[in-house]
């Protein structure tokens, strides 16, 4: 692919981690054979920072690359995106692009290069998404930058590469996935948002639910229900996590076009403002709170709350997680499906709630302060919010069972 792009000098991007493992091997072989000139940047930060987009960002600058591959989980081709974009625009300042009202959320108007994205988690389907997310450090929250341009040109997903993750990592990874499809599935409307924008250049990334994205998101839900266990409970279940891998794909595709809204829009500051939690399986020297886990925490209280809004669609995603709703009422299409999220997390050991991830009251604050910035994503919720509603939402998701 990158021969027929007439690539000259590639960067290949990935974590220190990964480049000792098979999916950079098959890489760096591939490259290799077709005597492909490229430049290795390994020094990606799991759960990237400013400071880590900066570094990569200063690589890719000086190594004038006219192609990218990034190979890795979302950090990486995340990473991967914003280097390329602000390669391709030297001039431009880190804020430029950074999402609103953080950044300045300017359109992004210049030529990007190709970038080839090899996913090797099944989780943020970043291979197929114009977003790429950092954690702020000086505020201590995630944000990032949100455009089609700096969506992959190529991803090639290959279950095959997936099979070197550990049992926590294919957990918090597949919980990502549920949520991208269950968000997405129940965000606003597309017909419901405003303002309009006066020129299409300013079209936000999110669109809202719209008839197209439901069909990616609703798929994805029911290969969660069928495979995610299996692939947690058996590495060697090669069906399970291939289907989990294509699933991670199609949820990127819902959510790219759809967006997420509160598990999402919470979990930004769950991650930024972590102390000392270090998750098992993951082999890193900060302590962090994967991103698939602190989005997955809140979800039973999140579709308790917005589920007023559209019942019906909070059932059927009940339904197709494994719930009997054959006698159920519609108004009470929330409390069951946070009841078989509970179940589906309490079978998978996932730990109880935030309070288990070092979390305590007196934090809730904090961590409303950290959600009110992601307008991107929390104004897609299909039911408004207010700050009292957000720390009711963090004070339920303390303790899940």
């Amino acid at each position: 692919d990158l021969q027929n792009l007439g690539a000259r000098r590639v960067c290949l991007m990935t974590d220190k981690n990964l480049s000792k493992l098979p999916p950079v091997n098959a890489v760096l072989n591939s490259l290799a054979k077709y005597g492909i000139n490229f430049q290795m940047y390994d020094n990606v930060r799991v759960e990237p920072t400013d400071q880590s987009f900066l570094d990569a960002i200063q690589f890719a600058k000086k190594g004038e690359f006219d192609a990218y591959v990034a190979v890795g989980g979302g950090s990486v081709i995340d990473t991967c995106k914003a280097a390329n974009l602000y390669a391709a625009s030297p001039s431009s300042e880190f804020l430029d692009y950074v999402n609103a009202p953080i950044g300045k959320g300017k359109p992004v108007t210049v030529p990007l290069k190709p970038l080839i994205a090899v996913p090797t988690t099944s989780g943020t389907g970043s291979e197929t998404t114009g977003v790429a997310i950092f954690d702020f450090k000086e505020l201590k929250v995630k944000t990032g930058i949100a455009s089609r341009a700096i969506k992959p040109t190529l991803g090639i997903i290959d279950p095959l590469h997936t099979l070197s993750m550990p049992e926590r990592i294919v957990a918090n990874s597949g919980f990502d996935v549920l949520c991208h499809a269950l968000e997405s599935y129940t965000a606003l409307p597309y017909n419901e948002r405003s303002p309009c924008p006066s020129n299409p250049i300013n079209r936000p990334a999110y669109q809202g639910s719209n008839p197209v994205s439901d069909v990616w998101a609703l798929h994805a839900l029911r290969i969660v229900a069928k495979y995610l266990k299996r692939a947690i409970r058996n590495p060697e279940d090669r069906e399970a996590r291939a289907n989990m891998h294509l699933a991670s794909a199609f949820a990127g595709i819902g959510f790219g076009n759809a967006g997420v809204h509160l598990c999402h829009g919470m979990s930004y500051p769950i991650s930024g403002l972590v102390k000392t939690y270090k998750p098992k399986d993951y082999n890193v020297d900060h302590s962090l709170v994967p991103h698939g886990l602190s989005v997955v925490l809140t979800s039973p209280a999140v579709f308790a709350f917005t589920a007023q809004i559209h019942p019906e669609r909070h059932l059927e995603a009940a339904e197709i997680l494994g719930a009997d709703i054959r006698t159920a009422r519609i108004k009470d299409a929330g409390l069951i499906l946070a009841d078989t999220l509970r179940k589906f997390l309490f079978d998978l050991n996932v730990d109880d709630g935030l309070a288990a991830i070092g979390y305590s009251k007196a934090d809730i604050p904090a961590l409303v302060k950290g959600t009110l910035p992601q307008e991107r994503v929390t104004k897609l919720s299909p039911r408004p919010q207010t700050e009292e509603d957000l720390s009711a939402l963090f004070e339920a998701s303390m303790k899940l069972y």
